[in-house]
């Protein structure tokens, strides 16, 4: 993820764009001295049944208040945190799913927390503050990875659609142990949000690169939403197996060398991507300019 600012036009107008809950006024619950105050922290995140209603942004604290309970909480898009009013929040310029800033520097993270809990003493409300630091540069260098199953794949422009699908397949077959192996440690996985085995959502995406529309599961979901999901699975199983191997490399920034690299995967999303763009749909469009690839690893395809 990136900076709102850092997005595409189209894409940050669509996320600025996103509904918003209304309440014709905010509650406000005061309390005693915060050093006297019993904290309890609360993720937005959570799980989606397929079926269920999209989630819309915030508005949790609004009900938490009329309870009679103080919240406070860390915003990331300030624009949704001016229309939303909750009693309290501390906006931070830090990259979307960041609320804390850059792992692995507690230090840092604790004076985000500290900021926002002192909002608590705030006497009346909405309270809506600018943390006043932007969040420091990571110093972790990306990590070569190590791949448990090798396979070099020849150079798009010399190989053909057919025989890349070919490749694709037998990588996501061989990514099979080491996959299920990461089930095994974790006793848990986040691909299946199409409701496709891996296999499944490799023939899916090869259908769709041979210029068939392919079969889908999920109801009252349009095919670039399907394709987009199919493609976080994806994603989600080759990062899987390949953090199975002892010793490799966990942090995004090198699983995303390796897997944009490397990987006939890769070069398959790549296709999908080149053929979104071209289509007439604009939402296939958006697609394929916006949320298959990610920007910083365009580069590698620039020739293709």
């Amino acid at each position: 993820m990136a900076r709102l600012d850092k997005y595409f036009e189209e894409e940050r107008s669509r996320l600025l764009g996103l509904p918003c809950p209304c309440f014709k006024t905010t509650a406000f619950a005061s309390g005693p001295p915060l050093a006297e105050r019993r904290i309890a922290l609360i993720s937005t995140a959570g799980l989606h049944r397929r079926g269920d209603r999209p989630f819309t942004v915030g508005g949790l604290a609004h009900y938490i208040e009329e309870e009679g309970i103080p919240t406070t909480q860390i915003s990331l898009i300030r624009e949704h945190t001016e229309k939303i009013k909750p009693p309290r929040a501390l906006w931070v310029s830090f990259d979307l799913g960041r609320p804390l800033g850059v792992p692995n520097n507690p230090q840092f993270q604790i004076s985000v927390l500290k900021h926002a809990l002192k909002l608590l003493e705030a006497p009346v409300g909405p309270v809506l503050e600018d943390f006043p630091e932007d969040a420091p540069d990571t110093k972790d260098k990306p990590v070569q990875i190590a791949c448990p199953v090798n396979f070099k794949s020849k150079p798009l422009e010399t190989t053909s659609i057919q025989q890349m699908l070919n490749d694709f397949s037998s990588e996501v077959i061989q990514m099979r142990t080491w996959y299920e192996l990461a089930c095994e440690k974790k006793k848990r996985t986040t691909t299946g949000v199409t409701g496709f085995s891996p296999e499944e959502t490799a023939e899916f995406l090869s259908t769709f690169v041979k210029g068939d529309l392919p079969k889908t599961k999920l109801k009252n979901t349009s095919i670039a939403d399907e394709i987009r999901m199919a493609a976080e699975d994806l994603k989600a199983y080759y990062f899987e197996a390949v953090s199975a191997q002892p010793g490799q490399p966990t942090d995004s920034l090198s699983l995303a060398n390796w897997f944009w690299g490397e990987t006939v995967a890769a070069l398959v999303i790549n296709t999908i991507r080149k053929i979104c763009i071209e289509d007439r749909d604009k939402n296939m469009e958006l697609l394929g300019k916006l949320l298959l690839v990610p920007r910083s690893q365009l580069y590698r395809f620039k020739d293709l």
